[in-house]
């Protein structure tokens, strides 16, 4: 095993933005041109521009670093080493921002001379209540507009819902396609400022986030009693400037209740919310629909078809594996150490180079069991309250689908960074030390979860694309 090396987040930030074509020009690399990209004449099917690369062969791409650990095979420390050109931090140049294209100031939608349309779709295509359109559309949050194609020969009619700033001037807007067959165009008007998206203000002290407007009235309309009490806004997308921008408008928002979609994109941007509002002190619950979206469960009310929820895969693996971990830790043994770890590491790492998939899974899961079983080792020999249920319990529970993102080894690396900062904290003495040691098995053994998890996607995609080859 390597000596680890620390990265400061400055030197990876200038790694991450290294040029490419510069960095590879310098490796002595050929590049081919490839229209504003630059193509590699060893692999055609990558190509570079600025600090981002892409397999058009694999479908995957990234930046500087994991370009860097792909083609050359380093570890991530090396790939930075390399990168900034040694241990003296010597950088390559790094790449020019794109030249953005100057922005049209931001301005409302022609209206239309009535909102027929609208009410048409909203309440006989949508299902909302009648009553709680009416209330958005008196408090001008909500409008028909009329807007011509560009030849001046079409006319386009979309549901227009408004974001107003603390002045009540109008800041954002999110146009919504009023068409009833297929999928409607969707979409916010440009150069809108995402902190105002359409939301609404009420005296309690509890603010409902939701991804989209629809989804914001249909919610009001299946839980209509005192509804005007509440506070209501929609992300029109899954970014948090708006929920923040409430947050900080309003003082008596003290709860935040998110009510995003229940598929793979809300449960992503749940976890991360709720981490997030954690960390400011903000109270924080989630409430889920029971079919895909809210509107999905009105339909449901109704008796119509409605689209099915959707768990995210990552959550279903979590469960299956940690399941059978429990099963193993009956009879797991607690003597595990740094030396232990790294060594089965080596030989993840050995299966995961020969395609061995199912023996480095069997590998991962162990050093999972090992960690958790030593952690609890120490928390008992401390007569500490935490036992085996709620280290299990914390390994689940602290499982973030939005950390578990990129490439199988970079996962590695910081596994191995793990285990390695674990070497120094072994030689144990006092309490305080003790507590240290454990909690870096907890850490080790979360890292092994998130670890197989990637695994298992990987071995997935691998398994559907020989499908699609041998189907050719």
């Amino acid at each position: 095993m390597g000596v680890y090396v620390h990265f400061t987040d400055e030197q990876k930030y200038r790694a991450n933005n290294v040029d490419l074509v510069d960095f590879l020009q310098k490796q002595h690399e050929e590049l081919l041109p490839s229209g504003r990209d630059k193509r590699l004449a060893s692999d055609h099917s990558i190509t570079v521009q600025g600090n981002r690369w892409y397999d058009h062969s694999a479908e995957s791409g990234g930046y500087a670093i994991d370009f860097v650990q792909k083609f050359y095979g380093l570890r991530f420390s090396e790939a930075v080493t390399m990168l900034l050109g040694g241990e003296q931090g010597k950088a390559y140049p790094p790449a020019l921002k794109e030249k953005q294209e100057p922005k049209h100031p931001f301005a409302l939608p022609t209206p239309h001379s009535d909102m027929r349309r609208v009410y048409a779709y909203l309440v006989k295509t949508r299902l909302i209540d009648r009553e709680v359109v009416n209330y958005f559309a008196k408090k001008k949050l909500l409008y028909e507009s009329c807007e011509k194609s560009k030849d001046g020969v079409k006319e386009y009619h979309n549901a227009v819902f408004v974001g107003y700033d603390e002045n009540g001037v109008p800041r954002h807007a999110h146009k919504r396609g009023l068409i009833t067959q297929g999928t409607g165009f969707k979409g916010n008007v440009d150069s809108c400022d995402p902190a105002y998206s359409f939301h609404y203000v009420g005296a309690g002290n509890s603010l409902y986030v939701f991804e989209a407007p629809i989804d914001l009235l249909s919610y009001i309309a299946l839980h209509s009693q005192n509804w005007q009490n509440h506070s209501y806004v929609a992300l029109c997308g899954v970014s948090e400037y708006a929920m923040l921008k409430m947050l900080e408008m309003h003082p008596h928002l003290i709860h935040v209740v998110l009510c995003l979609d229940h598929d793979e994109a809300g449960i992503e941007a749940a976890e991360k919310y709720q981490d997030l509002l954690s960390e400011k002190g903000i109270s924080c619950e989630r409430e889920i629909s029971v079919y895909k979206d809210w509107n999905e469960d009105i339909k449901a009310n109704h008796g119509l078809p409605a689209v099915p929820a959707e768990e995210h895969p990552q959550h279903l693996l979590r469960d299956e594996i940690c399941q059978q971990l429990m099963e193993s830790l009956k009879t797991a043994r607690s003597e595990c150490s740094a030396d232990t770890l790294s060594a089965m590491l080596t030989k993840a790492r050995s299966y995961l180079h020969w395609g061995q998939f199912s023996e480095m899974g069997d590998c991962l899961r162990e050093m999972c069991c090992l960690s958790v079983a030593a952690a609890v080792r120490e928390y008992r020999q401390m007569d500490h309250i935490k036992n085996a249920t709620s280290v299990q319990t914390k390994l689940i529970n602290g499982f973030r689908v939005y950390e578990n993102r990129g490439h199988l080894k970079t996962r590695l690396d910081l596994l191995e960074s793990d285990i390695m900062a674990l070497q120094s904290h072994e030689r144990v003495r006092t309490i305080g030390e003790k507590e240290n040691l454990a909690e870096f098995y907890e850490r080790i053994a979360a890292q092994s979860l998130k670890g197989e998890i990637l695994l298992e996607k990987h071995r997935q995609k691998i398994e559907k694309k020989l499908e699609v080859k041998l189907s050719m």
